[in-house]
């Protein structure tokens, strides 16, 4: 996310999904490398998340988030419930709070050389969903 973040949606997931209360559900998977021995301290940073770090990710629609680790790749899931993703993702950047997280998370990270232009976390491509 920041200013290195981009989640757009241009290419391959689907359309947004209604939601009953006129706002619209998009899932995302992303993936990132850990750097060599940040597992540890990458989960015990995770495991106390600042209140408002969650609360910003909350003010900025995205739902159900969770952070999966397998040999020094992550994979996060969340879901948007917003109908301005651009407009959000700003207003995360902007806050500062996230801002020191995403300072302090950052050096232990390494983005996938296959990643889009502008993207820290890498998109993936949905191939399959079962509700």
């Amino acid at each position: 996310m920041g200013e290195n973040h981009r989640y757009g949606r241009e290419s391959v997931f689907p359309g947004p999904i209604a939601t009953n209360k006129g706002l619209y559900m998009q899932r995302f998977g992303m993936t990132l490398r850990l750097k060599d021995g940040s597992a540890g301290e990458y989960k015990a940073r995770h495991r106390e998340v600042w209140p408002e770090v969650l609360e910003k990710l909350s003010d900025c629609n995205i739902r159900n988030y969770s952070i999966y680790l397998r040999d020094g790749l992550l994979f996060s899931y969340f879901e948007y419930h917003g109908n301005d993703l651009k407009a959000d993702w700003e207003r995360m950047a902007a806050h500062p709070r996230t801002q020191e997280w995403w300072a302090i998370m950052r050096p232990l990270q390494e983005p996938l050389v296959t990643r889009k232009e502008g993207e820290w976390w890498a998109e993936m491509e949905e191939v399959f969903h079962l509700n």
